[in-house]
């Protein structure tokens, strides 16, 4: 009776797992492009869409990874993914930090309706 049981609920929650992935549009895809934020990006302080513009301030670091991190950390940004004219979010901020500024490959979901990726995976690519 125990066994039959577990196998019961193992299947319930495959099922639920299965459904809720579903739910949120499940199709996993890969996006390549660059980790931004979304001040850059979106031209919020930026009128380049690059980390160029900010960088010349000398206020924002040494490079496009240390102003990727401080639009983030101090001024409300967040974490993108910029594929040519569009500029995704991402739902794993620490995962996105380690590759700030890098032209990377993201394995993930998108969900349409809010614009985010949830990410799966990140991975380097060469420029």
């Amino acid at each position: 009776m125990r066994t039959r049981r577990s196998i019961l609920w193992s299947a319930i929650a495959v099922i639920s797992a299965g459904l809720v992935a579903f739910a949120a549009g499940g199709r996993e895809e890969v996006f390549k492009g660059e980790i931004s934020d979304s001040q850059c990006a979106l031209n919020v302080h930026s009128s380049t869409h690059s980390h160029a513009e900010m960088l010349k301030s000398g206020t924002m670091g040494a490079s496009a990874a240390d102003c990727v991190r401080k639009c983030v950390k101090n001024f409300g940004g967040s974490y993108v993914l910029v594929v040519k004219d569009k500029a995704y979010k991402l739902d794993d901020s620490k995962l996105a930090d380690k590759y700030a500024a890098q032209k990377v490959k993201v394995t993930g979901v998108l969900n349409e309706e809010t614009n985010t990726i949830a990410v799966h995976s990140i991975e380097a690519v060469a420029p």
